[in-house]
């Protein structure tokens, strides 16, 4: 794997952090990095009016990542997961087969572009994705209302994993026809006792949107607060930041 290129500053030259949020949908992530202090681009196929970084590009991530990813400190990835994990497996599969249904695997060619740059880099995805699983983390890990299990690869740094806490209770909402009360709410699709708007903006720590969809795939910004943090504590014994 190719190591980022590192150069050492003296503290009084320190300058924010200069982070690429790559498929960056509403900003989830860019705002735990933003919290840090952090400069955060995004770049997503789609407009994304309620972005919550600094700066916004509309177009492919892999294109901009190969074409500018050099140019920052850090790169953050979360490539669409509904060609990864449950949505491709199973009878899901073979439902999608049927109505001729497929989706993008994004997740090798983003690596490989992230690999291209030299940079630090994560790649966030689902339990079944093709990420490689050095790092989970759980809302429950910062007391937030869903649990939402996402897991990250590491490019060019390593982290312990931190504890993973037990579970105060269950997902409210009905499973195999069977209600359940719990305090986590289920955070995708609708109905079936599923999280409203506002109740995914306040489990996630989301105040920016209400649009219900992209907030169902946003990443609670508690998430890349801890990964930034993960990050700097990497450089602090030298005190270096990418060129």
């Amino acid at each position: 794997m190719t190591e980022p290129t590192i150069i050492r500053r003296a503290p009084s030259a320190f300058r924010p952090l200069r982070v690429l949020d790559a498929y960056c949908c509403i900003g989830g992530a860019a705002h735990g990095y933003r919290r840090l202090g952090w400069h955060v681009t995004g770049v997503d196929i789609q407009a994304q009016p309620d972005y919550r970084g600094d700066v916004f590009h509309q177009g492919d991530a892999i294109d901009f990542i190969r074409a500018h990813g050099h140019r920052f400190d850090f790169i953050h990835t979360s490539p669409p997961c509904q060609g990864e994990g449950a949505p491709t497996k199973g009878t899901n599969a073979r439902r999608n087969a049927t109505i001729g249904r497929s989706y993008p695997r994004l997740i090798t060619p983003t690596r490989a572009a992230l690999e291209s740059t030299g940079r630090p880099y994560v790649i966030e995805n689902v339990a079944g994705s093709e990420v490689r699983k050095d790092v989970r983390l759980c809302g429950e890990m910062f007391g937030l209302g869903v649990l939402m299990h996402r897991y990250f690869e590491l490019g060019g740094w390593t982290t312990p994993q931190p504890v993973h806490p037990a579970h105060r209770g269950r997902v409210r909402g009905w499973r195999h026809g069977v209600y359940h009360e719990g305090p986590y709410v289920a955070a995708y699709g609708k109905g079936g006792g599923k999280a409203t708007t506002e109740e995914i903006r306040t489990a996630k720590g989301i105040d920016w949107s209400t649009d219900h969809f992209r907030l169902r795939e946003a990443l609670p910004p508690a998430y890349t607060e801890w990964i930034g943090r993960a990050y700097l504590a990497t450089l602090a014994p030298t005190l270096e930041v990418a060129a």
